[in-house]
């Protein structure tokens, strides 16, 4: 099991992880040894609460495919076992992102002081423009 807060875990069986070659820069290195990791994480098949889940899937994140699938690649460091920690973290975080319910907004009224302040702003700024058109002779 993996513990991702203080009441929320999950099995890493449900976490797929993939080693493969690295890109960019590197020479040698990232030519021959596989350190980048490719982590793929199934949203409706996981052991989830509903609700973390339907928020995940709510989610604008262009990490989540239309599939359901949260993809991270890892290949920040230069060993494995580094960018395998590493996947893992991001996918808590953004686990963990969603797991605090949102607080209902309640709607409330504008104060009559407030609108008052804002007309007496709105008038004052009427005869400031009006100040500004052509003087006449009169």
């Amino acid at each position: 099991m993996w513990k991702i807060s203080q009441n929320l875990e999950i099995p890493l069986e449900e976490v797929d992880m993939h080693a493969m070659r690295s890109g960019g820069a590197g020479g040698q290195n990232v030519n021959k040894v596989s350190t980048a990791i490719h982590l793929r994480f199934d949203i409706r098949a996981s052991s989830l609460p509903p609700a973390i889940k339907e928020r995940l899937l709510g989610l604008r994140d262009q990490r989540i495919t239309a599939d359901g699938v949260v993809v991270i690649k890892g290949q920040r460091f230069r060993t494995q076992e580094k960018n395998r920690a590493d996947v893992l973290e991001r996918l808590g975080e953004l686990i963990v992102s969603v797991a605090k319910v949102p607080k209902k907004r309640v709607a409330t009224k504008p104060t009559r002081g407030s609108r008052e302040r804002r007309l007496k702003q709105k008038s004052r700024r009427g005869q400031i423009k009006s100040l500004r058109g052509k003087v006449s002779d009169q």
